[in-house]
């Protein structure tokens, strides 16, 4: 294998794609370091100006085509990130490029593809029903196809990465690399190994789209019969066949994240670095905690940030929720005047603040009894969450729990 992906190579393709890259110097996390008793840092590919890493691989394959090659036009697949990369790469040696990606791609994703001039097909659910539709249109319209992850020039240009990490960084211990379909963790693996073999490579996938982690277990390239994960750009069932072989050689474990802690990732990378990465891109982040070691230097790669704002208020939303920094109660009260006044002393006293009041005067047939009141809260976090409710509950009031809907 190592006749394919040699240093001679990287090294090319690392000077190369500084044509088209920005400088996504390493990120010392100080947030992530205290919570993991690690020195972590971050490889901001959400910076590159195409808003992801794909550009490095995209621009590469290109760069090594005949001008034949090039001139039937290009074709590919891409859950959003590779298109934008390859249509990107297409405008500056002025070719044309068709990128095939799946109905449910994020819109900015779409519209920023169209905006470096390719033509966008929107074609199946997830990206492998996309990928077999533009090997189609490659052969019935004579394009030359550029896979997004299994191809080894493609890889070669991700690796780049690992180039530019290594040479920042040289004692770096770990470096974790998210993994869809395997093409920038074959290529920043290959070439940490080939660069310091003691280097440590931590494949990340989401925990419902684990197809790299199925595929070394089961010793074979494996198709997951389906994937569900809010991670679009990693919602691979088939991972690359080319590439699998330099996978088992130089991954050296694979570690899977849930949505709920991707969720977690996006509210922490807002609040502590003020960026936005997409959730794909924090599946390095989202495993810092998940890597059993301490006093290391660790490399979490942020391998995109095209997140389109719809889906990021809903996961604002959700994991404001999910730690209790938002939350719904129900409360019964006696349909008399003063009680809402009595209710509302009681939260600021415990400092929550209202942010939603629902007041139902006809949840029983007794008036007298009850009416049910609904207050949707902010508070500091599940421990003051709790401070709150307990302070209800002392008052007199047995607040329960319920769906919050913002």
């Amino acid at each position: 294998m190592s006749d394919k992906l040699t240093l001679e190579k990287f090294e090319e393709a690392s000077e190369r794609v500084k044509e088209v890259t920005t400088d996504t110097g390493l990120v010392y996390s100080e947030y992530y370091s205290a919570q993991t008793g690690n020195k972590v840092y971050l490889k901001p590919e959400n910076m590159q100006y195409t808003g992801a890493y794909k550009v490095r691989g995209a621009y590469y394959k290109i760069s090594t085509l005949t001008e034949e090659e090039r001139g039937r036009g290009l074709i590919t697949a891409s859950a959003g990130n590779h298109a934008q990369g390859v249509a990107y790469a297409a405008k500056i040696y002025g070719v044309k490029a068709t990128i095939v990606m799946p109905t449910s791609t994020p819109i900015i994703k779409i519209n920023r593809t169209k905006s470096y001039g390719a033509e966008v097909v929107l074609y199946g659910n997830v990206y492998d029903e996309s990928c077999e539709y533009a090997k189609q249109l490659a052969k019935e319209q004579g394009l030359t196809f550029i896979h997004p992850f299994d191809d080894l020039d493609v890889a070669t240009g991700q690796g780049s990465i690992a180039m530019e990490i290594i040479k920042e960084l040289p004692t770096v211990d770990y470096i974790l690399v998210p993994i869809g379909g395997g093409g920038l963790a074959t290529g920043v693996s290959t070439l940490a190994k080939m660069l310091n073999p003691k280097i440590k490579v931590v494949g990340v996938e989401p925990a419902n789209a684990n197809c790299m982690q199925v595929s070394l277990e089961n010793g074979k390239v494996t198709t997951l019969p389906s994937v569900s994960t809010i991670a679009d750009g990693t919602a691979v069932k088939t991972p690359g066949s080319t590439i699998f072989p330099y996978i088992q050689e130089n991954i050296d474990s694979i570690i899977t994240v849930e949505d709920d802690e991707l969720i977690v990732a996006f509210l922490d990378m807002v609040e502590n670095h003020k960026m936005i990465v997409e959730n794909s891109g924090l599946l390095s982040v989202a495993a810092l905690k998940k890597l059993d070691v301490k006093g290391k230097k660790i490399v979490s790669i942020l391998s995109g940030g095209n997140m389109d704002v719809i889906t990021m208020s809903s996961v604002v939303q959700h994991g404001l929720i999910q730690r209790g920094r938002v939350f719904s109660i129900s409360v019964l009260l006696p349909d008399k005047p003063g009680e809402l006044l009595k209710v509302a002393k009681v939260i600021a006293d415990a400092k929550g603040n209202v942010i939603k009041l629902e007041h139902n005067q006809f949840v029983s047939i007794n008036r007298n009894a009850a009416v049910e009141l609904k207050i949707t809260l902010e508070a500091f976090g599940m421990e003051h969450r709790n401070e709150i409710i307990d302070e209800m509950e002392k008052a007199g009031y047995s607040p329960k729990l319920i769906q919050t809907n913002l």
